[in-house]
């Protein structure tokens, strides 16, 4: 077996991560090599696996803790020295959960000594993609996904039909054996994984021909799942118990939902305010005007004063996004922009020079500040 990668390189994070960076990396790195976008590619499938395996370890305080000290030989007990497959850094017959179990109490230990304990299924993800109007108001949408289900022909027992798996007699349904060795300090014994039902504790002898005797299919699945009003992009929604089927009876994994908005042609969100640009004429804004201002609520009216310049901004309260998790909304900010007229012909040229020829210094007390900060520059 080829040599494993340190984890925190398959990640692409220094070995002091956060778990936020952690979980940024993995997601980043799990979409690049995604199965799905890259069909038929078994590099792309490897290095997904690859992926979910160091973030599988990276994401548990307990694993990464035991890989922090011992490296892949304290979460892969079939992981030896030098990176070979089968051996033990710690000499034959020795079980890393074993070491791990005798000296903190159980801690990183195997989920339990009987094989047949029942044991949580893993997480899974799906994206959604939602409009922005849609994140402001919240809505119901059907997803589909792809996760593992408990086989619908054997039901989890991973035995044909009319047929029953077997205990092992070589461990007595226990997953496990004791291996006693004689050693300079008298006879020590060990367990490890029982070569006969590889840890299951049971035997098969005729396995179902749906799953192949592994008590499980992979299912696409399709939900409806409530968004909320003032989902942000990016944010990920937990469906409880629709994950992965758990082992032996086990609970199922979660559903983490990616939510993607689409951005909109008018608005902009930041934080949990609603941002856009409104366009007036000149004349508009030197002579005030009511102006209907669209909303994610509908349109509303709003008069700007006369002298509006360009770049000012007013505020449409409690138009924004509302308080995801709290009560209250944002608000809305309209910025003004002035648009300067072109094209114009010979009469509308005339009425503008007639109009400058009749301005004074107080029509225009910023251009006035500006040519009197001007001369005094030349000055010096």
């Amino acid at each position: 077996m080829a040599e494993k990668r340190d984890y925190y390189e398959v990640l692409g994070v220094q070995k002091g991560a956060s778990e936020d960076e952690i979980k940024k990396a993995y997601r980043t790195c799990a979409k690049k090599y995604h199965p799905d976008l890259h069909p038929g590619d078994k590099e792309c499938e490897e290095k997904f696996k690859e992926v979910n395996e160091a973030y599988e370890v990276l994401s548990d305080k307990q694993k990464r803790a035991r890989y922090d000290q011992f490296g892949h030989a304290g979460v892969d007990s079939n992981y030896g020295a030098g990176g070979a497959a089968g051996g033990s850094p710690f000499g034959q017959g020795f079980d890393m959960d074993d070491i791990f179990s005798s000296i903190f109490g159980g801690f990183g230990g195997r989920r339990s000594n009987n094989a047949n304990a029942p044991m949580r299924g893993s997480d899974v993800e799906a994206n959604v993609v939602i409009s922005f109007e849609e994140s402001a108001k919240g809505c119901e949408k059907e997803i589909s996904y792809n996760c593992v289900t408990t086989c619908s022909e054997c039901h989890g027992t991973g035995a044909k039909e009319g047929t029953h798996p077997k205990t092992c007699s070589a461990c007595g349904g226990s997953g496990r054996v004791t291996i006693s060795q004689r050693t300079p300090f008298g006879v020590v014994q060990t367990q490890r994984t029982c070569d006969a039902c590889h840890g299951k504790g049971k035997i098969i002898d005729s396995p179902c021909r749906r799953c192949g005797g592994s008590g499980r299919q992979r299912k696409t699945k399709k939900i409806d799942i409530t968004i909320p009003a003032g989902i942000r992009d990016q944010q990920i929604l937990n469906v409880s118990g629709r994950g992965n089927a758990g082992y032996n009876n086990g609970p199922a994994g979660d559903l983490h939902v990616y939510v993607s908005v689409r951005p909109h042609v008018l608005f902009q969100r930041r934080g949990d305010d609603i941002w856009c640009d409104y366009t007036v004429t000149f004349s508009e804004a030197a002579l005030g005007c009511e102006l209907v201002v669209p909303t994610i609520d509908g349109d509303v009216s709003y008069k700007i004063p006369e002298g509006t310049q360009p770049g000012d901004v007013f505020k449409l309260k409690g138009r924004g996004f509302p308080r995801l998790g709290s009560r209250g909304r944002g608000d809305q900010y309209v910025k003004i922009v002035v648009e300067v007229p072109k094209g114009l012909n010979g009469k509308q040229k005339d009425m503008l020079k007639q109009l400058d020829s009749l301005k004074g210094d107080k029509n225009y007390p910023q251009k006035k500040n500006f040519l009197e900060k001007l001369k005094r520059i030349r000055k010096n």
